[in-house]
């Protein structure tokens, strides 16, 4: 090595290291930082990814007349995506109470019934009540029957396939991983004591994606609130607590027992399953007037703002 090559070297390794020297005391405040208020910066790629799409929307709102390359739908897949495995199943699941589903039993003609009826591909059949799912029957092996004009079975069992059993902690990445793997379009999700807690599709799971893919057999989506007269407000029992407070009152969403759903704080504030026409009072004043209801849970609920008090 000549006397200039070794020059270079030597210069080249006192730069670096003169260089983290110099970078050494912001490491070390950097690391104070992090211990006396904790470190509250995320580096993560994920962030980097959202901060990106962040500063991407507000560049087209300062701007609209500019040509953006990535349209507002596709950066609403992306941050979708972002957060995607933050999901479990329980979190997108159809709830127990909505699940469409028929009883082993039950004659040819009412499997045909259903499928006409409700326009899904597939349902849960189950044997006795619906903690005992015994699998699900497709529409194609239905109509395949109908199709030759042969004669209706009397036992379902030999049409059932078997749909994925999974606890409601999943995650919904692992999920889908899973239904891709074994090529199954239909979970059961399972609870705690090994009851039917809901069931999730392939199509909830891309959903979480895409957003609402509705089809011709969809109803029309109807407000799960809606606002009346003198601040009175109609509710869907589904409609998540969260939402409830963000519309009505935050004071709503205040709860000591694990409750998602409006119906379920009506549940815990009766201690019972809530009849027609039952008054529940809510700690913040809110009076919950059960409109409709039956033997095993609320459907529909008024919500009555507190009295002011009159001295």
């Amino acid at each position: 090595m000549t006397d200039v090559e070794n020059d270079n070297v030597t210069g080249t390794a006192r730069s670096g290291s003169q260089s983290k020297e110099d970078d050494e005391p912001g490491r070390i405040w950097q690391s104070l930082k992090a211990l006396l208020f904790g470190n509250t910066e995320d580096n993560s790629l994920r962030a980097q990814i959202e901060e990106v799409i962040d500063d991407h929307e507000s560049d087209a709102e300062s701007d609209p007349n500019n040509q953006q390359d990535i349209s507002s739908l596709e950066l609403e897949m992306l941050r979708n995506m972002l957060h995607f495995s933050e999901h479990r199943v329980d979190d997108i699941a159809v709830p127990r109470a909505d699940i469409i589903a028929i009883e082993e039993s039950s004659p040819f003609s009412e499997f045909v019934d259903i499928f006409s009826e409700h326009g899904h591909s597939r349902i849960p059949v189950y044997r006795d009540n619906l903690d005992n799912i015994v699998g699900m029957i497709h529409i194609k092996d239905i109509f395949a029957i109908l199709a030759k004009g042969g004669k209706h079975p009397e036992d379902i069992t030999p049409f059932l396939r078997q749909p994925r059993f999974v606890p409601e902690s999943m995650g919904v990445l692992d999920l889908l991983a899973e239904m891709r793997a074994t090529r199954t379009h239909l979970a059961i999700i399972f609870d705690e004591y090994n009851g039917t807690e809901g069931l999730v599709t392939i199509e909830d799971i891309v959903e979480e994606i895409t957003g609402e893919i509705e089809d011709e057999h969809d109803d029309e989506p109807v407000p799960m609130l809606v606002k009346l007269d003198d601040g009175i407000w109609e509710a869907d029992a589904r409609a998540e607590l969260d939402d409830v407070g963000d519309a009505i009152d935050p004071a709503l969403e205040i709860i000591d027992e694990d409750v998602d759903t409006i119906g379920g704080l009506c549940f815990v504030l009766a201690g019972h399953i809530p009849t027609v026409g039952e008054q529940l009072e809510h700690p913040s004043g809110w009076m919950l007037e059960i409109t409709e209801a039956d033997d095993r849970r609320v459907t529909k609920l008024r919500l009555h703002p507190p009295q002011l008090e009159h001295e």
